[in-house]
């Protein structure tokens, strides 16, 4: 009998799909790669050609990027105290001072209170639909899941005019809470579907036996049901955070300075020159982080809600 296995690959299909995966991955992080890098060169080496790969490392990119500068001239240099920090003697360098901070950070904070903010009230409100279409007979409910679905297959820029129209009306243009609110209810399809199938794989039994023991429904729902969800509200939560977290287009047409979040501003930083790569750079860089951790901290539950349904019992 042959020793091989259609269960089990050989060892060269092994070392294969290891270095196709390996090629894959780095294929896939080398343009994220390269916006890091380009966050520690200077401006003259972001635009060499051909492309600088060994480059000395400066954090003026950082520098430019959090503080707002002015050219002085060489007869005011001269009247000006020595440079305090680094930071300074960067600026000093090219002839500038610093006149301020710049508006990244809080761009930045409206990201993460938009950001956060919205995936909150998706994951709340889907959590609560999902189950009543799960648990209870709903009229017309596959019409009525189809319609909601829908809502997804249509493209940001056919309803901008019309939600333009309508947030300025309501006096939610350039808000934190229109912002929220709109992201809300773009990502309630989302958070509705794939929460609706994690629901319907628990078993209704264990509900049943909750209410037997004399449970009430809300108390079925928050401790037989909720705890078991948790991965499916885990990986619909970072789905829902990742759209609201790079959302461009609505960003750009209903906020323009209160509201306004760090994709839409990141492209306007400005140097001397012209575009100040390296500053642009470092704020996507910073700006990938907070999603980018919480991706690999729940990376567990992501595949899951990926695969989720592939495999039945």
């Amino acid at each position: 009998m042959s020793g091989f296995s259609v269960n089990e690959p050989s060892r060269r299909m092994k070392w294969f799909a290891g270095i196709l995966v390996v090629f894959y991955a780095l294929v896939t992080l080398m343009p994220l790669l390269w916006i890091i890098a380009t966050g520690f060169k200077s401006p003259a080496d972001s635009i060499a050609y051909p492309p600088k790969v060994i480059f000395r490392p400066t954090l003026e990119g950082y520098v430019n990027l959090f503080t707002t500068q002015t050219r002085i001239t060489p007869d005011m240099e001269e009247g000006l105290e020595p440079p305090k920090n680094w930071v300074e003697q960067i600026v000093r360098d090219k002839g500038m001072v610093i006149a301020g901070p710049s508006r990244y950070v809080q761009r930045f904070m409206n990201s993460v209170i938009i950001g956060f903010g919205s995936t909150f009230l998706s994951v709340f409100l889907g959590t609560l639909a999902a189950y009543a279409f799960s648990r209870f007979r709903v009229p017309i409910k596959d019409d009525l899941l189809f319609f909601i679905l829908s809502t997804r297959m249509m493209p940001p820029i056919a309803v901008a005019i019309p939600i333009f129209l309508m947030f300025r009306q309501l006096g939610l243009s350039d808000t934190h809470m229109g912002m929220i609110l709109l992201y809300t209810a773009v990502n309630l399809s989302l958070s509705v579907w794939l929460l609706k199938g994690f629901i319907d794989e628990i078993p209704l039994e264990y509900e049943e036996a909750a209410l037997i023991d004399g449970y009430t429904r809300f108390q079925a729902f928050y401790k037989v049901v909720l705890p078991q969800a948790m991965t499916g509200i885990a990986s619909t939560a970072i789905f829902c955070l990742i759209f609201a977290w790079n959302e461009y287009a609505f960003a750009v047409l209903l906020t323009s300075g209160e509201a306004q979040t760090a994709p839409p501003f990141i492209p306007t930083i400005i140097g001397v020159g012209g575009q100040d790569w390296p500053a642009v750079a470092a704020g996507a860089s910073i700006f990938l982080l907070p999603v980018m951790v919480i991706t690999i901290l729940l990376r567990k539950h992501l595949l899951r809600g990926i695969t989720f349904g592939a495999v039945r019992k």
